[in-house]
């Protein structure tokens, strides 16, 4: 019955990936996105976070909105539409208590506000059927960017700096051989090999629309280019709705590659029932595979942001136990890229909607960074 749940699952998966066009066939006018350090650096240090996305829920009776952000606000720098084409005006469009994580949408406000009800569709009314837990219709479903079109991003001085989360730390003697690479400015090959949060989806970029994002590895790949000014090149193996025994059988295209280093980010699909204990196994083989072909081969094993803890299809218990089993792998050489705690931790801060690329498991744009920021905290000191 496990694997019958599994295969439903990813058909579920793979057929909401071919409702969109494929990343490849969509429009990607990158002309206006331009690169900044200050984009990769990461949320947990300093005194700013850059463009944090939070989607207000509008009260039917008071029509007041509301939202909240990952650390109290001393100074708001900006308020802006997700596009980046509209400046909201404090006092007039939006109104916080310094010291508070909130941030109020008055009536009338420009900001874009949303009632919880447009969040919900009825029961078998969307081509792929997202229940929600509690029985009452479905999920909406966003296949390209309705959520980023509902977001608004927040950029401001912390309050309080304290983040519970351990945080990747760069350690020069966990990934030597990339790393030398990278600071003699050698040519270095990435292969990434993981499900539909890393083709891209729903970032910007991938859909076609201001701010034009590019997704997290994209992001990754610049910082890099940048830091080291080196040649870095990455093949995407990537596929949408796949899962760790497909990555088994993925080998000979990543060896194929020659690569330095290999990026591995599975689980969202695994988690509608494969055991903690299969993933690591699943994992540790595609590292062994690569290897014997590959010996110098480093890796970088990302542990999944959770989904929408309303979508009966997932199962949270087990992203904590395969990031627990991807730890376990590491040793130098091979290291751990834990959003699966990351997000943990927004979710205590904040709504999954305020975060959420198509309402169930991908990134939006402030998602895809915060993949990006972690990968590159593990890369650039």
């Amino acid at each position: 019955m496990r694997s019958l749940s599994i295969r439903s699952f990813v058909l579920v998966c793979t057929l909401i990936l071919a409702g969109n066009s494929p990343a490849q066939d969509l429009p990607r006018d990158t002309t206006t996105w331009q690169y900044s350090a200050d984009q990769l650096r990461p949320f947990w240090k300093g005194d700013v976070v850059e463009q944090e996305s939070v989607l207000f829920l509008r009260d039917s009776e008071s029509g007041e909105a509301r939202g909240s952000m990952l650390f109290p606000i001393r100074e708001i720098i900006s308020v802006r539409s997700s596009s980046g084409d509209i400046t909201y005006q404090p006092g007039v469009d939006y109104r916080f208590i310094p010291g508070t994580r909130e941030i109020v949408i008055p009536a009338g406000s420009r900001v874009l506000t949303t009632p919880p009800s447009a969040l919900r569709r009825p029961a078998n009314s969307q081509r792929h059927q997202l229940t929600h837990r509690d029985g009452n219709g479905e999920i909406l479903f966003g296949a390209k960017l309705e959520y980023h079109q509902m977001q608004t991003h927040v950029t401001y001085k912390k309050a309080d700096t304290v983040w519970p989360v351990t945080m990747p730390v760069f350690d020069p003697d966990s990934l030597p051989i990339t790393l030398k690479k990278l600071r003699d400015r050698q040519p270095v090959s990435i292969v990434l090999l993981g499900d539909s949060i890393s083709t891209g989806c729903n970032a910007s970029g991938w859909g076609g629309a201001a701010p034009f994002q590019p997704a997290y590895q994209d992001l990754l790949v610049q910082h890099l280019r940048e830091h080291y000014q080196a040649d870095v090149v990455l093949t995407n193996l990537s596929v949408g709705g796949k899962s760790t025994p497909w990555g088994v059988t993925m080998i000979d295209q990543v060896t194929e590659q020659r690569p330095d280093l290999v990026i591995l980010a599975f689980g969202m699909n695994d988690s509608a029932g494969r055991s903690p204990e299969e993933y690591g196994q699943n994992t540790a083989a595609m590292i062994q595979k690569t290897r014997v072909i590959c010996p110098q081969a480093e890796f970088i094993l990302i542990a999944s942001m959770t989904g929408n803890r309303d979508w009966v299809r997932l199962n949270h218990d087990v992203f904590p136990k395969y990031r627990d089993q991807l730890a376990s792998l590491c040793e130098p050489g091979i290291a751990l890229a834990d959003l699966t705690s990351v997000w943990g931790e927004f979710m205590q801060r904040k709504k999954d909607c305020d975060l959420t690329g198509n309402g169930v498991n991908h990134p939006n744009d402030f998602g895809h960074r915060v993949y990006a920021q972690v990968l590159s905290a593990l890369l650039v000191p």
